[in-house]
């Protein structure tokens, strides 16, 4: 395969990952949350390697046959979607874009990096009012990479997206 044609591929599989959402997040493309680590040249088809956000994330087998459909439909049909544990995906791995969509679906995003010394393990501030006072309800949300907090100004419940 030339280089030429081999970057005009990568470019267009790169562009179709941005419109697979996540399931459990449809707001936020896998590519926004930093789920593809590399898209490349493989033998005689491509290969897509992909990070889970949560080794038990519940969606780790639907979201290959997310992709694979989402490039099938749009003519790449031999292409191998592989879910890679290691290195192991990060929430330093989102997007600045992704981060402001967890937040504007009121998703706290992530309170700094999960490599930063004083990451506090905490919201910054309320994704509904920005209220910085807020309390735990449950170290596990609705999924387990996220928390549940409620807003003690507004009252209103939220989840945050803790850092790993």
């Amino acid at each position: 395969m030339e280089r030429d044609q081999e970057h005009i591929i990568r470019k267009k599989i790169a562009g179709l990952l941005h419109e697979v959402a996540d399931p459990e997040i449809p707001i936020i493309s896998i590519v926004d949350l930093g789920m593809v680590i590399d898209i490349r040249p493989e033998n005689s088809h491509w290969r897509v390697d992909l990070a889970p956000t949560y080794s038990g994330c519940p969606a780790i087998d639907v979201i290959p046959i997310l992709v694979k459909t989402h490039l099938a439909e749009a003519g790449l049909d031999d292409i191998q979607i592989e879910m890679e544990i290691s290195p192991p995906w990060s929430t330093d791995w989102i997007s600045d874009l992704g981060n402001q969509k967890l937040l504007n679906y009121g998703i706290a995003p992530p309170n700094g990096r999960a490599a930063d010394q004083e990451y506090e393990g905490k919201p910054r501030s309320c994704p509904q009012c920005g209220s910085v006072e807020t309390e735990l309800i449950s170290n596990y949300g609705a999924t387990p990479c996220k928390a549940s907090y409620k807003c003690l100004s507004c009252l209103e419940p939220f989840e945050y997206f803790k850092c790993f």
